[in-house]
């Protein structure tokens, strides 16, 4: 063999490995491109073709338990732009200078926005219809002028409303930029509210360019379930507007709670914290805060220990501090406002509690009908000295009389009955020592003694009497509605209801009972006491004419003062039900730092709580019986006399009870003072207008507050006003407390003034 031909095996055989080494790399490579790796290449070649764009699903409606709407995501747009439509410079400076306009946004950031290489660019999101509508009318504008479609889209967005304002903030809540439930059952029913959002996926070029909308799929989203709550938004109504009214009268430095309750079912009928805020409008802070805010200076830094006494910052070094602690004001100014005080405050619950430390003693029996009591205005326990409010003492009482009363003294007596081991097994019983667990975000834990229960005696006497251990509003009105209802612990609980999004129902909330806390026959005897006591004792400022009304009210002082004046804090508070013989609704009224001058629940909580309950019990038809004395003062319904002869209608208003009084010239009634389904005394006077100038009479409103009932009546007749009456009206000393239209207003002839009457004797 030659030495060419050897050379020519070599060559072939080197080509035969290179081949072989050469096409096994490719084909290695390739198998495990396909077989390995595949997937994964797959999916970004989609990524990298595909661009996902998710979709706000509508966020489900809130309902009161009567289908009023108090939450719902109304259809609002996110304006679109497609900039690589765009010809020429002309079209995108006209785009962006009506855009601009349209939306109030800057032209020249819209105007950057144009000249992105992208067919999606968002512009705004959550635009109204009136601007909507003028933005369809711009697309129109662009196509007829330029020929070019597809420069601007309207994409489906949804915004919160919420049409009743303030109306149950507290429990209602809000929602974040993206749709979130932040606080109340927006919160805590967000996964059911929420929905599942949508997906907009449309085509991208090979430079990643998103195409045209015309190559893009629509994946729709699917609506958030809906809830109907337990609140009856003219209960809450009701509870808000005497709160407000509360807060101004008796001058209430840190805010109001006020819960309504159904015994039986647990169900929050109204649950208010006044002040509060707009859920519309969660982020803006009040005119009073913001003023506060505002003054915040370098003496607020040394007080509040941004500055040590002798440090002197540069101006740079004080502005910056200066931010901080005006950033931290305000957080702190908005956390308040949005704090539900109903369940994340506690609070010394005061003589309100005295109605639990009585039903121990009776279900454990360690007083009776013939146990006595001794009050000599002071209780003497080890060195200390414990007072009563009647500082010269009760004398000998039954334990009736002492609730009637509201005698410390007596309680401590009870409560030793009781004592310490007991007292802790009731006290967990009736649902103090944990949450309730009600469906609300935030809901704090009691403070008692010692996590363990146990109580030295002078801990046990002020226990007995409320103080010196904290509890929230909510945990209060349960345990009252536990000895209303029969002596059962039932759940608190604000929703009623899920729904799905075509109405149907998901889930109903159901009555929870925990557990029996007192017997039938303890609860009753409870019932029929804290009736005596509406009726005449400490609580009689509480009672609603015509009604079977119980309750008890409460003082209690605050750990510190907190209201920056060095006066001492005091929460004045009110808590009852009705009937008595068959209740239906709880009440607790609750005051924090009354500034006016009186801090007793009597004289604070007590009127509001009548006035509360002088309009629900008629709204849940709850029957009135009056006596001879109350059926004097009732109100009654005026009619309508609008539209009559003069004649005609003054023999109508004398036919249902009162005095007429004509005004003008004219021969037919024009209009009428108090209008038509107002609630007046029989005996009240009806002014009747018969012609246009007559109507822009005035008359002013005099100070009412400080008189008898004899007294208010002849104001109102020498000033031409009608009263409505409400409160304690029965009792020899009864004087007007408060009344809903200020001194000095000027309003027409006959408008009616609701005054409140309170016993002026009585204190707890």
């Amino acid at each position: 063999m030659g030495a060419n031909q050897r050379l020519r095996q070599r060559t072939v055989w080197l080509l035969i490995i290179v081949l072989v080494v050469g096409f096994g790399a490719v084909i290695s490579r390739l198998a495990y491109l396909q077989l390995v790796a595949g997937e994964d290449l797959q999916q970004k070649a989609v990524e990298q073709q595909l661009s996902d764009t998710t979709i706000r699903a509508k966020r489900g409606t809130i309902y009161d338990r009567n289908g009023q709407i108090l939450a719902q995501s109304a259809s609002v747009w996110q304006v679109v732009l497609s900039p690589a439509n765009f010809k020429t410079d002309e079209q995108r400076e006209f785009v962006a200078t009506e855009l601009a306009e349209i939306l109030k946004l800057d032209k020249a950031e819209v105007l950057e926005q144009t000249k992105q290489d992208s067919y999606y660019v968002v512009v705004k999101r959550k635009v109204e219809s009136e601007e909507q509508k003028k933005i369809l009318e711009l697309m129109n504008q662009i196509e007829e002028k330029y020929e070019i479609a597809s420069v601007i889209a309207l994409l489906d967005d949804y915004k919160r409303y919420y049409p009743y304002g303030e109306l149950a903030a507290s429990v209602i809540g809000f929602t974040g930029s993206d749709d979130q439930g932040l606080s109340g059952v927006e919160n805590e029913y967000d996964e059911y509210l929420t929905g599942t959002p949508g997906r907009l996926i449309t085509a991208t070029n090979a430079n990643g360019t998103a195409m045209p909308f015309d190559y893009s799929q629509n994946v729709e989203a699917v609506d958030g379930n809906s809830l109907v709550l337990t609140l009856d938004e003219t209960i809450q109504s009701i509870v808000e507007r005497h709160m407000k009214q509360g807060i101004e009268d008796y001058d209430v430095y840190n805010r109001g709670v006020g819960i309504a309750m159904d015994v039986n079912t647990g169900e929050i009928l109204a649950m208010a914290t006044v002040d509060g805020y707009d859920p519309n409008d969660p982020f803006t802070i009040n005119k009073d805060d913001r003023k506060k805010i505002k003054e915040i200076d370098k003496e607020y830094l040394y007080e509040n220990g941004y500055l040590k006494e002798n440090e002197n910052p540069t101006n740079k070094e004080l502005e910056e501090l200066l931010a901080t602690a005006r950033s931290e004001a305000e957080s702190a100014a908005l956390s308040k406002m949005w704090r539900n005080k109903a369940i994340s405050d506690t609070y010394y619950p005061g003589s309100v509690f005295k109605m639990v430390s009585l039903s121990m003693a009776l279900e454990e029996g360690t007083v009776t009908a013939d146990t006595a009591f001794t009050c000599s205005g002071v209780f003497e326990l080890y060195d200390k000295k414990i007072g009563c409010h009647l500082s010269s003492g009760h004398g000998t009482q039954n334990y009736t009389q002492a609730l009637c009363n509201s005698c410390n003294p007596a309680f401590i007596q009870i409560g030793q009955s009781v004592g310490e081991e007991k007292f802790w097994e009731y006290y967990q019983s009736f649902g103090f020592s944990e949450k309730t667990g009600i469906d609300l975000p935030g809901e704090s834990d009691d403070i008692f003694f010692t996590e363990d229960g146990s109580m030295g005696p002078v801990d046990l006497a002020v226990a007995s009497f409320g103080q010196n251990f904290s509890i929230t509003p909510i945990q209060m009105i349960t345990a009252a509605s536990a000895i209303a209802n029969g002596g059962d612990l039932v759940q608190p609980h604000v929703v009623k209801q899920i729904l799905g999004t075509d109405g149907s129902v998901v889930q109903n909330i159901s009555t929870d009972t925990k557990r029996q806390v007192i017997s039938e026959e303890v609860a009753k005897e409870m019932r029929n006491i804290l009736e005596q006591n509406a009726i005449g004792g400490t609580g009689k400022n509480g009672y609603v004419a015509g009604y079977r009304i119980a309750g008890k009210t409460g003082t209690s002082e605050k750990l510190s003062d907190s209201n920056g004046d060095n006066v001492q804090d005091y929460i004045a508070s009110y808590c009852g039900f009705a009937p008595a013989d068959n209740p239906e609704i709880a009440l607790l009224v609750f005051f924090d730092t009354p500034l006016s001058g009186n801090y007793y629940g009597s004289a604070v909580a007590a009127p509001v709580f009548a006035n509360i309950m002088g309009e629900v019990l008629p709204y849940l038809e709850v029957d009135a019986q009056y006596t001879e004395e109350e059926a004097a003062n009732v109100d009654t319904t005026t009619g309508t006399y609008t539209g009559l002869s003069v004649s005609e209608a003054s023999k109508l208003v004398n036919a249902d009870g009162f005095e007429v009084t004509i005004k003008g010239e004219g021969t037919k009634v024009v209009s009428q003072v108090p209008a038509a389904g107002s609630n007046i005394p029989t005996g009240g006077t009806v002014v009747l207008y018969t012609d246009e100038n007559s109507v822009t009479e005035k008359v002013t409103v005099p100070n009412l507050v400080g008189y008898s009932l004899y007294d208010v009546n002849y104001l109102a007749s020498y000033y031409g006003i009608n009263i409505s009456i409400t409160g304690a009206v029965n009792s020899s000393d009864s004087l007007s407390t408060a009344q809903s239209i200020a001194e000095g207003t000027q309003v027409s002839a006959g408008t009616v003034v609701t005054v409140t009457f309170s016993s002026s004797s009585v204190n707890d």
